[in-house]
């Protein structure tokens, strides 16, 4: 039980042990701390110092809102940024820099301008700042070099072709935009006026036939029905006037050779009192349905008066012949005078004259009848076309809308991006504006020589207890009771006092001394270096 219980003590951790151990290996401790630390700390004085120059670039947003003008540029900074950081740490860019600063000239001439390109991009750094919703708001510009002014003038010239860069590539994109908005534009153009010479061409090849002009053709279709409809009654009339008027001649005729009735009448005189009859019939009935100015009306009106006058001049003829044929009733009646027989074929003229004139006006009815027929059929022949002409000239309009369409939208957004253009030509745009002027370094970025003890302390520390348990592992005296009991097969009964002469006591003593001098000295050590690292660091 007791063995269990010692084996239990001997597992934990032993104090006395350990403060045994440190008395006897001290100095194999603190030797190995200080030369590590030494050795780095030294490092970092050794080291050729980096001075680091940064500053502090503001994405400004555009003092002109959104809604009034829209911008035309790529909206994606972080690309932006990307494409501007790929251009300035160009070839070209970082030489004209390196040339113009007179750079790594402690090289002699070692370094090609591949190499000097190269060691400039590793000393640039860009830094992205980024807002609570993870948009990049501004941006950290740094470079490093072993002159902390020449580390400034660097930031500087970055800072100013990152600005320039952000100014020129934002121009150039918009320039670009609105040219190519303009190039756009210009095909529209080409093709809706091409468009519209195919329209414009087709109305020329079918007027009267298109969608639009159904209600004048409808308005002039139902003009030529009416005044074909007047024409054909004016020629049935003119018609019925010449029957009229070759019944009054023949009538006439007959009447200069006809004998006399037994009341001494002709027979010709009740025909034209009939005619009569018949006319004032159609006077009344077409007085019943137009007025008195109408041509029908007139006509009709000038048919009885015509004939009324001849009824008159035969009643007339009839009474002369009637007296002179009294004195010689047996005999044969004479020649008639000259002036009596013109007298008496008067109204025969006249008729023939009439019929003449009526036999004309039927011959240009019937013309006029015809040029009617025909327009009726052409604006019927129109009508009929009317719906495969909306059909052609909806499908040219389609494309003629679409055109129409597609060159608004391009004219509005040419406008657009034009006002941005200007807009970015005045400055008013997104822009970089510098908040924190590059930095004149005082303390060098590297070696951070305050680290470098930290380092340095951890390194002798872990070289002391390195050293320490080597020299502890390879001593095989014993300094513990317990020690020896782990040797022995039985227990120990009792113990021999260490008897210690003077001269081993003062030997001590002075070992002691020299332990705590050393442990003073070494920590005095770290602290003034640490210190010193800190304040000239």
């Amino acid at each position: 039980m007791a063995e269990d219980l010692e084996e239990k003590n001997s597992d934990r951790f032993d104090l006395p042990h350990y403060l045994g151990m440190a008395r006897r290996r001290h100095m194999q401790f603190l030797i190995p701390l200080l030369l590590g630390w030494l050795v780095v700390w030294g490092a970092s004085w050794v080291l050729p110092s980096r001075y680091r120059s940064g500053t502090l670039i503001l994405v400004e947003q555009p003092t002109m809102p959104k809604d009034y003008v829209t911008p035309n540029v790529n909206d994606d900074l972080q690309d932006r940024l990307r494409s501007i950081t790929q251009q300035i740490l160009s070839r070209t860019r970082l030489l004209h820099i390196i040339d113009q600063l007179n750079l790594y000239a402690d090289s002699n001439g070692h370094l090609t301008s591949d190499e000097k390109v190269e060691r400039m991009r590793k000393e640039i750094e860009i830094e992205l700042v980024r807002d609570p919703e993870n948009r990049v708001s501004a941006f950290n510009v740094y470079y490093s070099s072993h002159d902390p002014h020449v580390a400034q003038q660097v930031t500087s010239e970055l800072t100013n072709l990152f600005i320039s860069e952000n100014l020129e590539v934002r121009q150039q994109q918009s320039e670009d935009t609105t040219k190519f908005l303009q190039g756009q534009l210009e095909t529209a153009r080409k093709t809706l006026s091409d468009q519209e010479g195919k329209i414009r061409e087709f109305k020329g090849q079918h007027i009267g036939e298109l969608p639009t002009q159904v209600g004048s053709n409808l308005q002039i279709l139902a003009g030529l029905q009416s005044q074909l409809q007047t024409e054909e009654d004016a020629l049935n009339t003119a018609k019925q006037q010449r029957v009229y008027l070759e019944t009054l001649v023949n009538q006439y005729r007959s009447l200069q050779g006809s004998p006399k009735s037994e009341s001494g009448a002709s027979v010709g005189l009740n025909a034209l009192d009939e005619e009569l009859d018949k006319l004032r019939a159609q006077l009344a009935d077409l007085s019943s349905h137009y007025t008195d100015r109408h041509p029908d009306v007139r006509k009709v009106k000038e048919q009885i008066a015509k004939t009324e006058k001849m009824r008159s001049q035969l009643v007339a003829d009839k009474k002369t012949k009637a007296s002179g044929g009294q004195g010689d009733s047996n005999a044969t009646a004479p020649a008639s005078d000259p002036a009596e027989s013109r007298d008496a074929s008067a109204p025969m003229v006249q008729l023939q004259g009439q019929l003449q004139a009526n036999r004309v006006e039927i011959a240009n009815r019937e013309h006029g009848i015809v040029e009617l027929k025909t327009k009726v059929t052409d604006y019927q022949a129109r009508l009929n076309q009317e719906p495969v002409r909306e059909q052609q000239l909806s499908d040219l309009t389609r494309g003629y809308d679409q055109s129409k369409a597609n060159y608004d939208e391009l004219l509005k957004k040419k406008n657009e991006s034009a006002m941005a253009t200007s807009m970015e030509l005045l400055q008013q745009g997104e822009r970089f504006r510098i908040i924190d002027p590059p930095s004149l370094p005082v303390k060098p970025d590297f070696p951070n020589r305050l680290k470098f003890c930290v380092i340095g302390l951890g390194i002798g520390l872990a070289l002391g207890i390195i050293v320490a348990g080597a020299f502890e592992m390879m001593d095989d005296r014993i300094y513990d009771e317990k020690e020896l009991q782990k040797l022995l097969p039985v227990a120990v009964i009792s113990e021999i006092p260490a008897l210690a002469a003077a001269a081993d006591e003062q030997s001590e003593r002075r070992r002691l001394w020299i332990g705590w001098a050393t442990a003073v000295l070494v920590s005095v050590t770290i602290l003034l270096g640490s210190a010193l690292s800190y304040l000239r660091g």
